[in-house]
């Protein structure tokens, strides 16, 4: 029995995925693993027996995912599941920062009292006038699951799509419309684009990228949508920029005091994945990821560590977590040969500093030859299933 603790409350229809080999609880102790939204794990003391965590959404901001990572703790997130909600309020975002919407249902509110209130709207809309979003330039900063689903529903508005990504997978590129034009990078898309929306993780590199000096490059009235991270932003420029004019709107989904309330600003309450639709889709995809991993070891959509897949074909299987160091594999194939284990199928890949290997064997493997392989240089942790 797999025990996972509950962090947040978490959409019965992933938790339906788990089955009696699972328990499942916010009150759970000594737990194998741990299933959360948006709690904190920064402070937590993870037991021994932790093995993974999952996370029903894209970001870990609130994972210490390092530490996990020194402990042999695979993070896993859920990629792409919340992708169609968050596209739908974008789009919605690029009609909101050109049309003046939101300002105009607040100067309608206004107006309950007056008794002519018909007339006086018709005379005052002219103070909301905003260009349409066909045949304007949108460039698209990021093109994983979000960012593809924007860049082709833009495109089927009218819109012309530039989109850039130094790293885009595969099956992006694959999902990609034809129609989207390849910027050759972000100053092109900054230089050209009448709105740019981002879609990047918040990295070291990434943080603070919307500055003074690229907008600076952006072109005059330039629309901005954030709905990725709100430090990719720096605000004290931002400000700097909506003030003069030269941005003419920016949206964000992620609140700051210091954006709150300033004209041709639009904060949202970080509802890209708000709809139930999306955490349906986060959980089942959370759930299913620690299902796999528990019962056979298998690493699908990890922050942490290689992705790896082998299926199961014998009687034991050794999954072992290791810094990426030489000669590791070579020490544990040697152990198993010392003491006539046969290895049937093995598989390993490596993350940066950490590496991940699968063993399978249909020999009995001692729990003295377990420890032998744990006290190994560079070894973090081996887990047995049988």
């Amino acid at each position: 029995m797999y025990k996972v603790k509950l962090m947040n409350k978490i959409s019965s229809v992933g938790l339906d995925y788990f089955n009696e080999d699972y328990e499942y609880g916010e009150t759970l102790e000594n737990e194998d693993a741990i299933l959360l939204r948006s709690a904190s794990l920064h402070e937590y003391e993870f037991t021994k027996n932790v093995k993974a965590i999952a996370r029903a959404g894209a970001g870990v901001n609130n994972i210490p995912v390092e530490k996990c990572s020194e402990k042999g703790i695979v993070v896993f997130n859920t990629p792409g599941a919340n992708a169609n909600a968050v596209k739908e309020l974008v789009l919605c975002a690029l009609f909101l920062s050109s049309r003046k919407i939101v300002e105009s249902i607040e100067w309608v509110n206004a107006l309950k009292d007056d008794e002519n209130v018909g007339k006086t709207a018709e005379k005052g809309k002219s103070n909301f006038v905003g260009p349409e979003i066909e045949g304007k330039k949108l460039g698209v900063i990021g093109l994983g699951a979000i960012g593809v689903l924007v860049a082709n529903a833009a495109n089927k508005l009218g819109m012309e799509v530039y989109g850039y990504d130094p790293f885009m997978s595969v099956n992006s590129a694959w999902a990609l419309s034809k129609h989207v034009r390849q910027a050759k990078d972000m100053d092109e898309i900054f230089k050209t684009c009448d709105y740019i929306t981002v879609h990047v993780p918040s990295t070291k590199d990434t943080k603070g990228m919307l500055n003074k000096e690229k907008f600076a490059l952006m072109k005059d009235g330039a629309r901005l949508l954030n709905f990725a991270r709100g430090d990719l932003v720096v605000n004290e420029d931002l400000l700097e920029a909506v003030e003069s004019g030269k941005l003419s709107k920016y949206i964000t989904d992620f609140a700051s005091q210091e954006l709150i309330g300033k004209d041709n600003i639009i904060v949202l309450p970080h509802l890209g994945a708000s709809t139930p639709e999306s955490e349906d889709n986060c959980a089942k995809m959370a759930v299913q990821e620690l299902k796999d991993f528990l019962k056979n070891g298998n690493i699908k959509n990890s922050v942490n560590f290689p992705a790896v897949n082998q299926p199961r074909e014998s009687k034991v299987r050794l999954c072992i977590t290791n810094k990426n160091m030489p000669n590791i594999l070579a020490r544990i194939s040697k152990l198993f040969a010392d003491h006539n284990l046969n290895i049937e199928n093995m598989v390993n890949r490596s993350r940066g500093d950490y590496a991940y290997t699968l063993i399978d064997t249909n020999d009995d493997v001692r729990q003295d030859i377990i420890e032998r392989i744990e006290a190994a240089k560079g070894i973090i942790n081996v887990r047995v299933i049988k």
